[in-house]
């Protein structure tokens, strides 16, 4: 896709908005000019022009907390960016994920995708997640089972509350198997777009 970004509308500099590509959490919001979109292409880390130091800016020079590039989109107008992002840790000099204080609930299914990524790459002593994923594929695919009849039962004949319980315990059970089988939420949430605009 050729981008045609028009850097004059804003004297040189375009607004650029960050969001997790996980999650879809807005991170923060910068500004470009053209060498820092260049540097942003070739080095596929996110590089800002800094308004208040006057120079390009990579995020996570100093604190190592680099937004690794995963798409760029334009806007209709061609004069602001999305970028997706795989962030490495917190996006705000604060230390938070955000620099901006919104509700994380809503995302929080994502983040535990990746919570349950970071298990399987760096296992953690007494993870519930190591030592399931110890037992095999077909420990993982049987805890699915159980969690999903459970889920049925409280439906069926439990409080409401008993009913939340089970279905989280089986959303979690299934997001482990789908890590084992090494297929995410974005093909899940892809594969249910595709099967609606079939109908």
């Amino acid at each position: 896709m050729v981008m045609t970004i028009d850097f004059k509308k804003g004297e040189g500099l375009v607004p650029v908005v960050i969001q997790d590509e996980k999650t879809m959490e807005v991170l923060m919001l910068g500004y470009m000019n053209e060498e820092a979109y260049q540097k942003t292409l070739a080095e596929g880390k996110v590089t800002f022009f800094s308004r208040a130091k006057n120079r390009l800016w990579t995020k996570g020079e100093e604190s190592g907390h680099f937004l690794n590039v995963i798409s760029i989109s334009e806007d209709c107008d061609n004069d602001t960016l999305l970028i997706r992002v795989n962030p490495v840790g917190p996006t705000c000099h604060k230390g938070t994920r955000s620099c901006f204080d919104t509700s994380y609930n809503q995302n929080f299914i994502f983040e535990l995708e990746k919570i349950i990524e970071d298990r399987y790459n760096n296992p953690a002593e007494g993870s519930y997640v190591n030592k399931l994923r110890a037992k095999g594929l077909n420990k993982i695919a049987q805890k699915v089972g159980e969690e999903g009849v459970e889920t049925v039962i409280a439906a069926l004949n439990e409080t409401e509350h008993d009913f939340i319980n089970e279905a989280s315990d089986l959303v979690f059970h299934l997001l482990v198997l789908m890590k084992e089988k090494n297929i995410s939420l974005n093909t899940i949430a892809k594969n249910l777009e595709s099967r609606h605009s079939g109908k």
